[in-house]
């Protein structure tokens, strides 16, 4: 009885993951149509359409087809103007700019609309609503500035129903003070951070839920023991994080140590999250004692894919279990990105029933640049 109820489970996911793809085909087609489109189009791809050796409108039908465009280069992101990649359709809307990457040089610019909401509401639908109450308050613990991330946790508290605190956090000093080995001022940048965290969550503002990133939580878990307290006793119950420092390693001290038990015990939950300015957020899977702490993401598929790809063969996408380079493609109305490569590695994982597609675990920074990469706040 148990083997046929697995292999009926079995061929339910193969439906789930034909059915995925079906709907990834057709929004793809829906999205290239949209931006080299001469009435809907953004100025950079309609150019860009002249230099091509094919004809979007006519030779893309299926993702797949996107292996006809070359690989998107990283420049193409850095300096304006800006508007080239604001749809003509979309050329009256308020639009806000968002960066990523400037510690050193020109960073990398992102026009939005809407995405960081739709994204955001998209990943509300996964919250649990016991840890994370609707109408709860939130703190924002994380980067401000042009960071798509604060306006985007500010969105996701009232969307919710309820209010966001925020802090000043300028990362880039963060890098700065890094790659100076001014570890003084880092440690006291740090400790001003975090006095300002819990300022506001003592000032009874009744604050549930919160955004940190894993460096962030831990140093505001230990300040508060150093008062006599806990995350769990300011009243905290759901926790949003993300980073490349999210390790199974990691996240088992996080349980464990700082937040004192899973959530069953703590009454304390905590979801792990990878995304970006470019893709949007990819959740996980729970993350269990039982399976190691093991983390695996999965990307917001149709209007995000992520493929681990061979290192020498970025067109290859690796088998399952094997370790590659992460190929982003963003499909939305506001932004259309072919095979970006990122700076960040990992293992390919299978679809599951939630997530009907691949996954990626054990997220790194790409080893062609991890001795160039210095991780601050993230």
């Amino acid at each position: 009885m148990a083997s046929t109820s697995a292999s009926e489970q079995t061929s339910d996911l193969a439906k789930r993951v034909e059915e995925a793809r079906r709907k990834l085909d057709e929004h793809t087609y829906e999205i290239v149509q949209w931006h080299f489109h001469e009435s809907t189009g953004c100025p950079f791809w309609l150019e860009k359409k002249r230099e091509l050796k094919f004809d979007p409108l006519k030779e893309v039908k299926c993702f797949d087809d996107l292996k006809k465009f070359p690989l998107f280069e990283d420049e193409w992101l850095r300096g304006g103007p800006v508007r080239r990649w604001v749809p003509r359709a979309y050329q009256d809307r308020p639009i806000y700019v968002f960066e990523t990457g400037g510690t050193t040089g020109i960073p990398k610019t992102r026009v939005v609309i809407e995405d960081h909401w739709i994204d955001y509401e998209l990943f509300s639908d996964t919250l649990p609503d016991k840890y994370f109450p609707r109408g709860a308050n939130w703190l924002m613990l994380g980067p401000t500035g042009p960071r798509r991330l604060r306006l985007a946790v500010e969105h996701l508290c009232q969307y919710r129903g309820g209010i966001c605190f925020c802090l000043d956090l300028d990362p880039r000093w963060v890098i700065k003070l890094i790659k100076k080995g001014w570890m003084e001022h880092l440690e006291a940048y740090k400790q001003h951070v975090i006095d300002q965290a819990i300022t506001i969550l003592t000032a009874g503002h009744e604050i549930k839920c919160m955004f940190a990133t894993p460096k962030l939580l831990e140093a505001l878990a230990l300040a508060l023991e150093d008062r006599g307290t806990s995350i769990p006793e300011m009243g905290i119950t759901g926790i949003f994080s993300g980073g490349t420092e999210f390790t199974p390693q990691w996240t088992r001290y996080a349980v464990e140590e700082l937040l004192g038990g899973p959530p069953e015990v703590s009454g304390v939950y905590m979801t792990p999250t990878y995304g970006n300015t470019l893709m949007g957020l990819a959740c996980s899977k729970p993350v269990s004692a039982a399976d190691g702490y093991k983390i695996t993401y999965y990307a917001p598929q149709p209007r995000a894919v992520i493929e681990v790809v061979d290192f020498d063969d970025p067109q290859r996408v690796v088998n399952y279990g094997e370790s590659g380079r992460v190929k982003l493609t963003t499909l939305t109305k506001e932004l259309f990105i072919p095979g970006f490569l990122e700076r960040d590695e990992g293992e390919r994982e299978p679809p599951y029933e939630r997530y009907p597609w691949d996954g990626i675990s054990g997220v790194r920074p790409y080893r062609g640049i991890a001795a160039q990469t210095t991780v601050g706040v993230y």
